[in-house]
């Protein structure tokens, strides 16, 4: 085997491919850097689109539309945000005087005046028997209340289409429409709900969704909002929906302050699918019956009761015996999610 050595300069030639291999790592490190210093800018861009308000979008805009995302609403430079608090016969003081004393609590460090200007307002200025038999003079009427903000609609009597109208007008340039409770009934019948999902009283599931098939009942939410028009659920829920629109104005911190200033220690506020308990009903049975249209309990003995399709149903009162026989097949349909029959067969 023969092996042939050629004679070169190698110190020179190793010279050259050095000088060559640094001309590729230097360039290879400046597109490095390059992209580096793009990748940065490209985050902190995105950082900063994170962090900012999306887009509001106005549920009305687009009917079929169910679920709306909110976001932060801006308070005004100057003065206080007004507050309408609309009450009937039969309103459920905690669905209005909770929200209330929610609002009422609320402080801004530095703020020289409180931010929020609360009101009742009713159809007439005669006074008003709310639950408990607590009597209320309101200080306006639909005629001559100041534009609101915010509007609190608590459970109470059926309203007339004056009071409807108000509603639908108002609404118009309302930050936030919010019902408690059964209020959910008063706001539904303006229409405003139509196409979207909405929420009320656990005890009113049924009826609700045999009253208004166009609204998309959610079971087991604290509350339901879409652009601003919001529901909460029975009683205390007001208080976390009145929270949520204080957090929607100011921040969840000052939200928080106000939650602790009031040691009101719930914390459904942050959470709008945080009545989970209530998205299924108790059964029914023949041992232990129950209410076909609001679900509490009965006493089989005395209580009033209805026949249909071989089940007995019973009732809390004899109106709610007459709100299941003026349809009861769509009153079984409605409260299906409950039981599949909620009586006791014969």
């Amino acid at each position: 085997m023969i092996v042939v050595i050629a004679a070169t300069n190698v110190s020179s030639e190793n010279c050259d491919m050095k000088v060559r291999t640094m001309n590729k790592i230097e360039f290879v490190y400046r597109i490095a850097r390059f992209g580096f210093l793009l990748a940065l800018g490209v985050l902190a861009l995105s950082a900063l689109f994170a962090t900012a308000a999306p887009v509001k979008t106005d549920a009305r805009s687009n009917p079929k539309a169910v679920a709306i995302n909110t976001t932060s609403l801006k308070p005004p430079d100057k003065g206080q945000i007004p507050v309408a608090f609309l009450i009937s016969d039969g309103a459920v003081v905690i669905d209005f005087c909770g929200p209330w004393e929610v609002f009422q609590d609320v402080m801004i460090p530095g703020g020289e005046e409180m931010p929020f200007h609360l009101y009742t307002v009713a159809e007439t200025k005669k006074p008003i028997r709310t639950s408990g038999g607590m009597q209320i003079v309101p200080d306006y009427t639909i005629q001559n209340a100041p534009p609101p903000k915010v509007i609190v609609i608590p459970a109470q009597s059926a309203p007339s289409s004056a009071v409807l109208e108000w509603i639908r007008k108002s609404s118009k340039t309302t930050d936030v429409t919010m019902s408690v409770c059964t209020g959910a009934f008063v706001l539904a019948k303006t229409g405003l709900l139509n196409g979207k999902s909405a929420t009320t009283y656990h005890g009113a599931f049924g009826r609700f969704a045999m009253q208004f098939p166009d609204v998309q009942l959610k079971r087991g939410a604290r509350f339901v909002e879409n652009g601003n028009l919001a529901t909460a659920g029975g009683l205390s829920s007001g208080i976390d929906l009145a929270l949520r629109v204080v957090e929607r104005y100011y921040g969840r911190e000052v939200a928080r302050k106000t939650a602790y200033n009031m040691e009101y220690q719930g914390e459904g506020w942050m959470n709008p699918d945080s009545n989970q308990l209530y998205a299924s009903s108790p059964v029914s049975t023949a041992e232990h019956p129950l209410c076909a249209v609001c679900g509490m309990d009965v006493n089989p003995k005395v209580a009033p009761k209805s026949l249909f399709k071989g089940a007995t149903y019973y009732f809390c009162s004899e109106d709610d015996k007459k709100t299941f026989d003026a349809a009861p097949d769509k009153f079984v349909t409605a409260i299906a999610p409950r039981s599949a029959v909620s009586g006791s067969s014969n």
